[in-house]
Parts: C-alpha cells; sequence; structure tokens
C-alpha cells in the first residue's frame, strides 16, 4: 500500500489509535450490536459517550466550572452568525481583529446582523503577520471583541492573547484548540470546528462564559440560543453521535500523549524542522509569514520559480504528499501539522523539501 502523507488542512488526519479503535468498536459498541451512529441519542449507552467527552475536554483545557462545554452542528461558520445573534445588540458594537480570510468572513457575517468594525487588521501587509491590538482603543460600545488564534491559508498564530478589560473576547480556535492552554480570565468564548485538531467534521465545540450566555438576545429562534443547548446539555436536537465519539476519542489519544502540555511541545518540535528548511534554503523556499507570528499549525511558503513551485507539488504528491498545494485563494504551498500529524511525517517532508532544492 502507497504511504500517504496527510497534510490536508481540513478535514485532516486523525491519530491512527483513535481511527483502529473506532473500527474496533464504533460498529458494535460494547457488544450492544448496535454502531454509534445507529443508536438513540436519549439512551444510555450515548449519553456515556457524550458526557465523557465533554468531561474529558474540561479536563484537558483546564475549563472552570464557570464556563459550558457545548456541542453544535454547522461548523465555525455557523459560529460567526450565532454570536453575533446572540450579543450583538442594536445599541452595540462588535469588534474584528482582522488577521486571515476565516476572522474576515466572521466580521463580514456579523455585519449582515449589527454594527460591526475593525479593531486591528494586517490585511495592509498580506495577512503575514498577527496585528498589533490594544483592547483599549475599543469604542465605550463595544459588546465583544472577536479574534482568530491561528489563520490557516496565511499560517500566523497568536504566540499570547491580549490581557482583557471589561469586554468579552471571544476566539476562534478552529485550527489550534488542543494544542495549548487558555488563560481562562482572558476569554470568555472559545470556538472550533473539530475537524483540523480535535476530531472528524460535523460537530463544532463551543465554551462559554455562563454569566455572559444568560445576557444573550432571547428574541432569536431557540435552536440559534446558546442557552437552549446549555439547558440540554447540547441534547436539543440529534447530536451527530459518531462525530461527537470520534471527539471524545481524540480527547482519550490527546491524554495518553502528554496532554495539551504534550501537543504543544510536539507542534513546536515539528514546526522547527520545516521553518528550519526554510530559513536555511537561501530563499529557494519563502515563507509568508513573519518569523514573530509564524503559526505551529499551518506552515505557509512559496518558491519564488512559479514552474518550479508546479513542479514541486506535483512530486510532493507523487511521493504520497497530501494536501501541500496552498488555499486556492492564494496559492503557494502549505503543510498543516495538526495534532494527529505524526513526526516522522513531517521529517519525511522536510526531507523531501532538502533533495528538492538539491536537485532544482
Amino acid at each position: 500500500m502507497k504511504t500517504v502523507y496527510n497534510f490536508n488542512p481540513g478535514p485532516s488526519a486523525l491519530p491512527k489509535e483513535v481511527l483502529q479503535e473506532a473500527k474496533e468498536s464504533m460498529f458494535d459498541y460494547k457488544d450492544s450490536s448496535l454502531s454509534v451512529i445507529e443508536m438513540s441519542h436519549r439512551g444510555p449507552l450515548y449519553e456515556e459517550i457524550h458526557f465523557q467527552a465533554i468531561n474529558r475536554v474540561r479536563a484537558l483545557l483546564d475549563v472552570p466550572e464557570e464556563f459550558d462545554i457545548l456541542f453544535i452542528q454547522g461548523g465555525a461558520s455557523l459560529q460567526f452568525a450565532m454570536l453575533p445573534m446572540n450579543f450583538l445588540t442594536p445599541e452595540k458594537k462588535g469588534a474584528y481583529v482582522l488577521s486571515g480570510s476565516w476572522s474576515e468572513k466572521a466580521y463580514q457575517e456579523a455585519e449582515r446582523i449589527g454594527n460591526a468594525y475593525t479593531l486591528a487588521s494586517s490585511k495592509e501587509n498580506q495577512f503575514r503577520s498577527i496585528p498589533s491590538v490594544d483592547y483599549n482603543q475599543c469604542s465605550d460600545d463595544t459588546s465583544y471583541i472577536h479574534i482568530t488564534s491561528n489563520n490557516t491559508i496565511f499560517g500566523t498564530q497568536w504566540a499570547e492573547f491580549p490581557k482583557k478589560t471589561n469586554i468579552p473576547v471571544f476566539v476562534d480556535a478552529s485550527s489550534d484548540i488542543f494544542s495549548y492552554k487558555f488563560d481562562w480570565n482572558n476569554v470568555d468564548v472559545v470556538y472550533a470546528g473539530a475537524q483540523k485538531n480535535a476530531g472528524p467534521s460535523g460537530v463544532t465545540v463551543v465554551i462559554m462564559r455562563k454569566s455572559l450566555m444568560q445576557e444573550g438576545n432571547k428574541s432569536i429562534p431557540k435552536i440559534l440560543s446558546y442557552e437552549t443547548h446549555a439547558k440540554s446539555d447540547s441534547l436539543y436536537h440529534t447530536p451527530p453521535t459518531g462525530s461527537i465519539y470520534l471527539l471524545g476519542l481524540v480527547m482519550k489519544w490527546i491524554e495518553e500523549n502528554g496532554g495539551v502540555d504534550g501537543m504543544k511541545e510536539k507542534a513546536t518540535n515539528k514546526a522547527a524542522l520545516l521553518y528550519d528548511v526554510i530559513d536555511n534554503s537561501n530563499n529557494f523556499y519563502v515563507g509568508h509569514a513573519e518569523k514573530n507570528s509564524r503559526s505551529l499549525m499551518n506552515v505557509t511558503f512559496r518558491i519564488a520559480d512559479e514552474a518550479l513551485e508546479k513542479k514541486f507539488i506535483k512530486e510532493a504528491a507523487e511521493k504520497g504528499f497530501e494536501g501541500i498545494k496552498g488555499h486556492r485563494s492564494v496559492g503557494g504551498c502549505r503543510a498543516s501539522i495538526y495534532n494527529a500529524v505524526p513526526v516522522e511525517h513531517v521529517e519525511a517532508l522536510a526531507q523531501f523539501m532538502k533533495e528538492f532544492q538539491q536537485n532544482n
């Protein structure tokens, strides 16, 4: 069988141990003769899966009890709309930090719902860096501040979040959740589509301060209210049972492999392998992100010669490196090295990059 090195940006790699355990138990869970994807979400077998996954998320991220952990469908894109629908009142404004395409999409969605403004942006330098942000520059009528922790398309990431003022802070952590710990004093909402670093597509993790949730808009449809999902333990309607089951297995795998601190150490080491090749290539490879804003999850780079870049992408695919072509909106090359990507695969890519440079 051909060796495949999965560097896809999302849906992305799952740990091989998780896939093996799912193969053995997902389709006959605990000798019940029922698969996880066909059992009742109101029954005890699924409830065990459901609440175990929630508890593991809480333990891994040290989530305080004053936060609820929700599993919601619709991906992070639905959260772009749900957050302003719940918290952007007519007399208030949402402040958005623009650090890449996904933060722009969140901002555009907020503009459709209410008043939103740009607090800071790095668009003028092609999103090569995390913009400088001063929360004290927010207008007095600001309802919340929204930031995107990691930018998959441009390969930038916040090294540290600013200290919170009195304004709630919402973080889209879709592409780097479970790779570092949060200071829960500095954030009020963390949300993440699971399909990059937490599991398969189909479920979104939303971690929200309970006191904030209680302030949400009461006039929107019930299914779009966070309170609805919190009061029913994310069982208000049929959840994506299979996705939540796999997410729980990924949480277990993280526990068994050093926890979130272990993931951070591995991410740092994996990213260094590729950035060292780029930095020592005499500009054969040119990184997109400025060094102090580089992502540990998505390594983005170009090859100055366009024909060589196409050759690189073609030869990489032939050798089993999946997902190396950059996002269609910016081109170039990208290696997404999320938690489940083994270090051996990153070492193989680094070696291929060195050999390609030597041969061309």
